[in-house]
């Protein structure tokens, strides 16, 4: 389902500073960041390994490549990255198949953005296997591309997918809002130079220069990020 040209019909919003909007999943559109720590528990007390509740805010955000490397090392499990990373991939589709809530304000805002033809991505460490699951939630009509974490050579803490939506919506990255819910991603979006508004899903994330911190997506509204983007390129 990946698509890397502008859905037909989006466009740049008239009369606005903002380009286009590129947003995460897990935790930011999706309450699903305990359901991946609940997964990586199930997965290693098979194994025979308790994880410590202390490493959730290391793994939390990250590519699977970096959270699973950690906890293989962490628990000294006798896996291979491949083969932790297909039980936490099918752990998880286990466990959204059962229940996938949205997160506050989430659907009111990607109908928003819409109805006002806002070009728009899903920007997601997770692999597409998990993404094309989450978009029958979600509604993939609402993005005109996405992005996984297993289709980009780097993915989150660094900049790549958030350079790439940005290339493939023909969007200005300094004229993009990015919405993440942690610091792994918001670290990969302000490096491709993006306006970044973190909701903190796990840990808590500070105000910035070019980073603005909200409690909820009930917050952000299409008015907001207009206005977040004015100030940013007065």
């Amino acid at each position: 389902m990946t698509s890397t040209v502008p859905a037909p019909g989006t466009r740049r919003t008239e009369g606005s500073a903002l380009q286009a909007v590129l947003l995460d999943m897990d935790g930011t559109l999706v309450d699903t960041e305990g359901f991946w720590w609940d997964v990586e528990v199930e997965v290693f007390a098979a194994l025979g390994h308790t994880l410590d509740d202390s490493w959730r805010h290391v793994v939390v955000g990250g590519p699977m490549t970096r959270s699973a490397g950690f906890l293989i090392e962490a628990t000294g499990a006798d896996i291979t990255l491949d083969e932790l990373s297909v039980l936490l991939n099918e752990g998880f589709e286990n466990r959204i198949g059962r229940d996938l809530p949205l997160m506050p304000g989430a659907a009111r805002l990607l109908a928003e953005l819409s109805e006002h033809r806002v070009p728009t991505a899903l920007v997601s460490a997770s692999h597409r296997r998990i993404i094309d699951r989450v978009l029958t939630r979600l509604g993939a009509h609402h993005f005109s591309l996405t992005v996984a974490g297993d289709e980009v050579s780097r993915t989150k803490p660094h900049p790549d997918p958030y350079l790439l939506a940005a290339a493939g919506l023909g969007a200005d990255p300094a004229r993009c809002a990015v919405i993440e819910d942690t610091a792994t991603g918001v670290a990969a979006a302000e490096a491709a130079g993006c306006h970044v508004v973190a909701v903190p899903s796990v840990a808590p994330i500070a105000p910035a220069a070019r980073r603005t911190v909200v409690t909820s997506l009930e917050e952000v509204d299409l008015t907001f990020l207009r206005g977040l983007m004015a100030e940013t390129v007065r």
